[in-house]
């Protein structure tokens, strides 16, 4: 099979449901989800393991910030296309700098509602989130209205602060044909084929980063947990 038939796109949806309302870490849901998918969808499943083996071996994502680093500064539009500013934000508090796929992809929208639950406990630190992702402001906008995110959602257009970062990648022939189905073109206004790997960085008041989370596999994903505890700890520092 080279691309999902609308009955395995539905048990995909079904399972996404189910994976969403169970109990258990982000983690454990991205794994029961990833479970699924590839039952019912096998040949994306062993096309992404050959696309993960192939980003470590080429150290994907290991030039991205590291603790101790000053995080580089962006301007970029936000879901309503207002420019936001890394300083501006910094300004404020401590500042969560996550990296998304896109609206389309579940192991995101997981994350985001995972995220979106821990919103009081971030606001309490006297911190903020904001989410990057490479497509147009009209997903962006649906992702926030979709997940609920009272955080912002900015567009980082053609990957350029991700390619920065070291953290854009090209997804390759075998995916794109295997992922034909959703309409990439249309939501990045362009036909590149790049994502970001999906990232989370802690920046603290000064602009250096704290803590972050950088896996090739984007079905992995910083639990919840410890984005707290080295948010709190960012937090004290400042």
């Amino acid at each position: 099979m080279t691309s999902l038939s609308p009955a395995d796109a539905e048990q995909l949806r079904l399972a996404f449901q189910r994976c969403r309302e169970m109990e258990g870490t982000l983690n454990e849901q991205l794994l029961a989800y990833a479970d699924a998918s590839r039952q019912v969808f096998p040949a994306y499943g062993e096309a992404v393991d050959r696309l993960v083996a192939r980003l470590d071996g080429n150290g994907g994502g290991e030039n991205a910030p590291r603790p101790g680093d000053v995080m580089p500064p962006f301007m970029l539009p936000d879901e309503g296309g207002r420019l936001v500013t890394l300083p501006a934000l910094l300004a404020q508090g401590p500042v969560v700098v996550m990296f998304f796929r896109g609206h389309w992809c579940p192991y995101c929208r997981l994350n985001v509602r995972a995220v979106v639950q821990a919103q009081d406990r971030v606001e309490a630190m006297g911190a903020q989130i904001v989410a990057i992702m490479p497509e147009t402001q009209e997903y962006t906008r649906q992702l926030k209205a979709d997940s609920g995110a009272p955080f912002r959602i900015l567009t980082d257009l053609d990957n350029g602060y991700a390619l920065s970062l070291n953290l854009a990648i090209w997804l390759g022939a075998e995916i794109q044909r295997l992922l034909s189905y959703q309409d990439m073109a249309k939501f990045h206004g362009n036909d590149g084929w790049m994502l970001p790997i999906p990232a989370v960085f802690v920046v603290g008041r000064d602009g250096i980063v704290k803590a972050r989370f950088v896996d090739p596999d984007f079905r992995k994903r910083m639990e919840i947990d410890d984005l707290l505890e080295a948010l709190e700890s960012a937090s004290r520092e400042n």
